[in-house]
């Protein structure tokens, strides 16, 4: 798309700053939409075709479709890459947008531009999201139970989160049971909506998601593992190779080389917080005492016993990489699994 028009869009909750620069890049317009469907559909619609440039943000998904609708090119910048704007002195919601329209027209490579989910996939995600939205609510719930029951002189005994309920109701003292009840009530509650939700994640899987059978094929990855990351990854086609997938997870080292400097760092954790989480939990279980021998399991075991600090998390980290690239090739492929790789 031909285009001599760049806009910038610094988006609020309320409002929306725009910048339009022309070819040379003289400001042609400065102005102030409402942040609403009507205001975008009156602004762009009908306008000859600009490269429209916002950052990534809950408003971007919808915003990014709608002017793209009314034909126009549209650029959502990675915010992660915006740190010219993010640590200006003079911090403005004007001068962003100007910012992002002049980084816009020069090169759109320098924002690393990104690309929203669909609306079905976005949808659900919010299932998955949902459900670990209220699963942190009950370990919230269960740690403030423990921890008034224990400073009173009491004891829950170990259980699992989804039998908390039942096993914490004899451990509350009698001079408690009138204010932890209601939170003791809530923990149940919020275990009942888990298991329906569960339920549903196994529904949607076999319904829309008919190669998430193919990554459950690894012992240690489950329904909900296996259904983030095909949502999350959407097309598997985008990643020129598996070992892109976890750099793009967030699974890979820092590197700040400069010189003959080149120090060892921490993960970089970009990418999707809950799909990370899930693979690490998966490679903890590969790790641990109930899993079969696999070939995943033999390469976490050599890293951590190299020693050193924090061999372990290391292993278990590296694990959890070696899985996104297992998940990815199972998914591209639809081969079967080989535990134990003899070539």
């Amino acid at each position: 798309m031909s285009t001599t028009v760049t806009i910038g869009l610094d988006v609020g909750d309320r409002f929306i700053e725009l910048c339009s620069l022309g070819s040379s890049g003289e400001v042609l317009e400065r102005g102030q939409l409402p942040t609403r469907l009507a205001a975008l559909e009156q602004r762009f619609r009908g306008c000859p075709p600009a490269r429209v440039v916002l950052e990534t943000g809950k408003h971007s998904p919808w915003i990014s479709r709608a002017v793209e609708a009314f034909g126009h090119e549209v650029v959502v910048a990675n915010a992660r890459r915006l740190q010219l704007i993010a640590r200006d002195s003079r911090k403005c919601d004007r001068s962003d947008a100007e910012a992002l329209a002049r980084l816009g027209r020069l090169d759109p490579r320098l924002l690393k531009p990104i690309k929203h989910r669909s609306p079905a996939i976005q949808s659900d995600l919010a299932l998955l999201r949902g459900r670990e939205a209220l699963v942190r609510s009950r370990t919230l719930q269960i740690n403030h139970l423990r921890g008034v029951i224990a400073s009173s002189g009491g004891q829950i005994p170990k259980c699992s989160a989804e039998s908390f309920h039942r096993r914490a109701a004899a451990a509350i003292p009698e001079d408690l049971k009138g204010a932890l009840a209601p939170l003791l009530a809530m923990v149940q509650s919020l275990t009942v909506q888990i298991r329906a939700m569960h339920t549903q994640v196994e529904a949607v899987s076999k319904e829309r998601y008919p190669e998430t059978e193919l990554l459950r094929q690894v012992p240690g990855v489950g329904p909900l593992t296996a259904l983030a990351y095909v949502l999350v990854l959407e097309d598997p086609r985008r990643f020129p190779t598996s070992r892109s997938v976890g750099a793009y997870l967030g699974l890979v080292p820092r590197r700040r080389a400069s010189g003959d400097s080149d120090p060892q760092l921490r993960i970089t954790k970009t990418g999707d917080r809950m799909l990370r989480c899930l693979l690490v939990q998966s490679a903890h279980y590969i790790l641990g005492p109930f899993a079969p021998p696999s070939s995943l399991r033999s390469y976490g075991e050599r890293i951590s016993a190299r020693g050193g600090p924090n061999a372990k998390k290391r292993a278990v980290v590296a694990v959890a990489r070696k899985l996104s690239s297992l998940l990815y090739a199972l998914w591209v492929t639809g081969s079967v699994y080989e535990p134990v790789r003899t070539r």
